[in-house]
């Protein structure tokens, strides 16, 4: 029988009783007759919102697994094969109600699992066998590689493959074949500087008219000059910077060029380790953080010759745009924030403090801050980049890639970065063709109802078959399947900081808080039924690709969730402006970005990137300069904004 009289248990109890709605008021002298009522009879409505919801679970679990524990094992032989109680416990009324009680509670708890179809003797063998077997299992897995929160070591042996395996392997391009700029000149104006493409400052330091000092003084100087406005960095590595930009014009002026990335500086996501800098995680908790350790993306930049700068916002614990610090707005209207985790590099590349940058994305957080700050951004493959020394949320969805000026930086950088990291698991080198020798008359592009069609007519007029286009696909709950993979996984990765109460102090208590204390009651079952479901999707959206690219939306969440889950590249592409809602009268320099995507399947970014590349190269909507801070004379930001941006809703 249980020992109420442990203070633990019977304060836990009562607790758990009280918020759970319990009608158990009954004495435990009620008869024989009504235990079986009783017992069915515990469960409330689950109507909790909020706190006392997550409270009530909470407690069920400890109290019933607890007290159904302590009084299954009273007794070992039932007569009844769905009662709690043996003969020898009717006998004793008070015995068997409160068998019957410990089982109704655990029966209640098991509502919130979908699991309610044990009967009450099998709920109290779950909990004898839970507490025997489960618990030390799970405490000693616990002990031996969760004590640490960010998921940079031990990662999971399990692996996501997004590759289709439809075709032969070809031959990877070591090297893309970059096209050559001549005759170009150094700019009088610094501004003209900064918006200059990779390529072209590449050309410029190539040709000596320019020094890799020279630019990093620049860039620096644009990040301290409006970081105020945009609270876009988080750390300025002046020291470091110039002592790479020192190194670059050494080799130089030796005759050592290592390609086009050579001396050019550019900023990484806070979430990427770089030793003797803090790297933060955009979070209060991490803030002070210093991992020694070098990302496997910061070491292939290094080695390419680029020239760290800046630390960028991360949203803290990539989620959104929201940090310790403030939160990261848009260039084009800085009434706005920037949306989406990887906010910084978004930020300071559509405002020309950097000439690129690397983010990450795990659900839409390139594609949204690409798009809100009318940037090229490119979310590569699955495994295309290599993630050691970055934070986790997911291991089988995280991708690194870059954002850019153009489509062509965005290729330059991705041949920098991408290849196989021997201690990611996931990462690969890709059969990329050359994205500069792709002959896009041959392709057949699709496009969805929510394309942006003027890309489609450019299109069309360079030589490429446009088709209407739609996926097929019969899974319907792909943003759940995302929601569960995501959460559950970043759960693992950060169990320490939930179970020491840090997410009290987290940034935006709407957002991981809630989500992380719900995945906590997600099944290991549950979770596996959602990657089944995933590899339907995959298989589904393969036989529907008919096409080799398609154009649409890529802002909208269902094709954020699925390109994630499928591990498709896409490429955000600028398509324009219009004015901003609510303009003051006499007019803004604010404008409101149009962009599209440009979908491809695993494994074949060439075309989405030769697709991009083509249609940059007679549009010039990527090339515009955003007014930042410079709004014109009589237009004045409201303090605060009156243009509410809604928190993302992660739908299930």
């Amino acid at each position: 029988m249980v020992d109420v009289r442990n203070p633990f248990y019977s304060t836990a109890y009562r607790v758990q009783l009280r918020l759970c709605g319990n009608k158990q008021g009954a004495s435990s002298s009620r008869k024989n007759k009504n235990v079986a009522n009783m017992s069915r009879d515990t469960c409330p409505e689950l109507h909790f919102a909020g706190t006392r919801f997550f409270v009530c679970v909470i407690f069920s679990l400890l109290a019933a697994t607890v007290g159904s524990y302590a009084a299954f094992s009273q007794f070992h032989s039932l007569s009844d094969t769905s009662s709690p109680c043996n003969k020898m416990d009717i006998k004793n009324s008070s015995e068997c109600s409160e068998k019957a009680m410990h089982a109704s509670q655990l029966k209640c708890t098991f509502e919130l699992l979908d699991s309610n179809f044990f009967n009450e003797r099998k709920v109290l063998e779950i909990a004898k066998g839970a507490t025997e077997f489960n618990l030390p299992i799970i405490r000693a897995n616990r002990k031996l590689i969760a004590s640490e929160n960010g998921g940079l070591h031990n990662p999971s042996v399990l692996t996501f493959n997004p590759d289709w395996g439809t075709e032969q392997e070809q031959e990877a391009s070591k090297i893309f074949n970059y096209p050559s700029i001549s005759d170009i000149q150094k700019p009088e104006n610094e501004e003209d500087i900064a918006f200059m493409s990779v390529l072209e400052l590449g050309a410029l330091i190539r040709t000596k008219q320019i020094t890799s000092e020279e630019l990093t003084r620049i860039f620096l100087k644009r990040l301290k000059r409006y970081n105020p406005a945009l609270e876009a960095v988080v750390t300025y590595t002046d020291e470091l910077a110039y002592q790479q930009a020192k190194e670059a014009d050494e080799l130089l002026a030796q005759g050592k060029y290592l390609g086009p990335l050579h001396g050019i500086p550019y900023g990484l996501k806070d979430i990427i380790a770089v030793p003797q800098y803090k790297t933060t995680w955009g979070s209060t908790t991490f803030k002070n953080q210093v991992l020694n350790t070098e990302a496997w993306v910061y070491k292939r930049l290094k080695s390419a010759g680029a020239v760290l700068v800046a630390k960028l916002v991360s949203g803290s614990l990539a989620y959104d745009d929201i940090w310790f610090g403030g939160r990261t707005r848009n260039p084009w209207n800085i009434e706005e924030f920037s949306t989406g985790s990887s906010a910084g590099p978004a930020a300071c590349t559509s405002a020309g403090m950097l000439p690129f940058a690397i983010g990450s994305e795990t659900a839409g957080s390139m594609t949204y801050p690409g798009a809100r700050c009318g940037v090229t951004a490119l979310r590569p493959t699955f495994g295309t980049v290599g993630r050691t020394g970055v934070m986790s949320i997911s291991e089988s969805l995280d991708k690194l890639g870059p954002f850019c000026r153009s489509a062509a930086d965005c290729t330059i950088v991705l041949d920098a970065i991408q290849g196989k990291d021997p201690d990611d698991l996931s990462s690969r080198d890709f059969p990329f063709a050359d994205p500069f020798s792709v002959d896009i008359t041959k392709l057949t592009v699709g496009y969805l109802e929510d394309a942006e069609m003027e890309v489609v007519q450019v299109l069309a007029e360079k030589g490429i078959k446009m088709v209407p286009f739609k996926l097929n696909y019969t899974v319907d709950s792909v943003q759940g399947i995302l929601n569960f993979t995501m959460d559950v996984d970043m759960l693992a990765h950060f169990d320490e900081w939930q179970r020491s109460g840090k997410d009290d102090v987290y940034e935006a208590q709407d957002q991981w808080p809630v989500e992380l204390r719900r995945s906590r009651i997600i099944t290991a079952v549950d979770y596996m039924q959602a990657q089944r479901a995933r590899g339907k999707l995959i298989r589904e959206v393969k036989e529907s690709f008919t096409v080799d690219a398609f154009i649409g939306n890529v802002t909208d969440w269902e094709k954020v969730c699925l390109g994630n889950l499928v591990g498709l590249p896409v490429i955000v592409v600028p398509a324009g402006f219009k004015n901003i809602s609510n303009p003051p009268p006499s007019g803004s320099r604010r404008r409101t970005t149009i962009t599209t995507g440009i979908y491809a399947p695993p494994k074949h970014d060439h075309i989405a990137l030769a697709l991009a590349i083509a249609y940059q190269s007679v549009t010039d909507h990527h090339k515009q300069r955003p007014p930042i801070d410079n709004l014109g004379p009589n237009d004045i930001i409201p303090n605060p904004p009156t243009v509410t941006i809604p928190p993302r809703i992660l739908h299930l």
